[in-house]
């Protein structure tokens, strides 16, 4: 591993002032660091400063009625273990529970996740479903994006230079579901996975799915034709069948764009099985 210096900054103005001290390329943030280790035992990142975000307050998990607000550095396995995640918005317990292993959510953390933004991420597609939005701090002040407009691509994001997160707001519990195709159960890729959530302000579905580059997507028109909370079999299979055919979905060396084809619709009807609000009545 190459040598590189390490700051821990005890104030968030602290934080921002040494990303701002260093030129470009030289320094990465450091949340929960289960990827970035990694990196730099490989040499596929070349920087030789390191900004560690871990004293920072921002393990934090806050209710605020229907909303959560979830502080980057909180570690997965907090977010996992909390009763009202579990019970309010099982899809992102769900896709907690899909990161790795037990050991590596202590350390990991939702806020790393985001800024990694792997085409694979089993948490992007969840943010999205649940139209979650990301708070950023700079030194040009504070603004609010949603996760669909973060998140560009593999590894690219809408972070401005010397720009943070701060923070992960869900604007409502909503019935939700999470469901992944991969090898195997842990430590492992996704081939395909599909994210669902019901809102009931809006009465309307959100549908998800990533697993291939360049970056989860959401899917409108498998949305539009689920309709409202209690969608029967021929409208889920409309919308298993226009999330299938109308995504980008494409192959990688993992797995066949025909193959993730063929995935989509079992996962997606099973996911709205699971997260239906109202079951049907036998």
């Amino acid at each position: 591993m190459v040598s590189f210096d390490f700051v821990s900054p005890a104030t968030p103005d602290e934080a921002i002032a040494e990303l701002r001290a260093s030129g470009p390329g030289e320094t990465v943030v450091l949340a929960g660091g289960t990827d970035l280790l990694f990196d730099l035992e490989d040499g596929r990142t070349a920087a030789r400063r390191i900004v560690s975000l871990r004293r920072l307050p921002w393990r934090t998990l806050d209710w605020n009625g229907p909303s959560l607000t979830i502080g980057s550095t909180l570690s997965l396995r907090s977010l996992e273990r909390d009763p009202g995640v579990r019970e309010r918005i099982p899809g992102l317990h769900s896709a907690v529970r899909a990161v790795g292993s037990v050991a590596l959510r202590h350390s990991a953390t939702l806020g790393g996740n985001l800024g990694r933004s792997a085409p694979a991420s089993d948490l992007v597609p969840i943010l999205l479903a649940l139209d979650a939005e990301v708070d950023l701090l700079g030194a040009a002040g504070d603004r609010r994006m949603s996760v669909d407009r973060f998140v560009l691509g593999s590894r690219r994001t809408a972070l401005a230079p010397g720009e943070l997160i701060r923070s992960i707001r869900i604007p409502e519990a909503r019935p939700s579901a999470y469901l992944w195709q991969r090898v195997r159960p842990f430590h492992d890729i996704s081939h395909m996975a599909v994210a669902v959530a019901f809102s009931p302000s809006r009465s309307r579905w959100r549908v998800a799915v990533s697993g291939f580059p360049p970056r989860p997507l959401l899917v409108p028109e498998a949305e539009e034709a689920l309709g409202g909370p209690d969608p029967g079999a021929s409208e889920v299979g409309r919308a298993a069948d226009l999330a299938a055919t109308r995504t980008p979905i494409v192959a990688d060396r993992r797995a066949s764009e025909a193959y993730r084809r063929q995935l989509v619709r079992p996962l997606l009807a099973r996911a709205i099985h699971a997260a239906r609000p109202s079951p049907r009545s036998p």
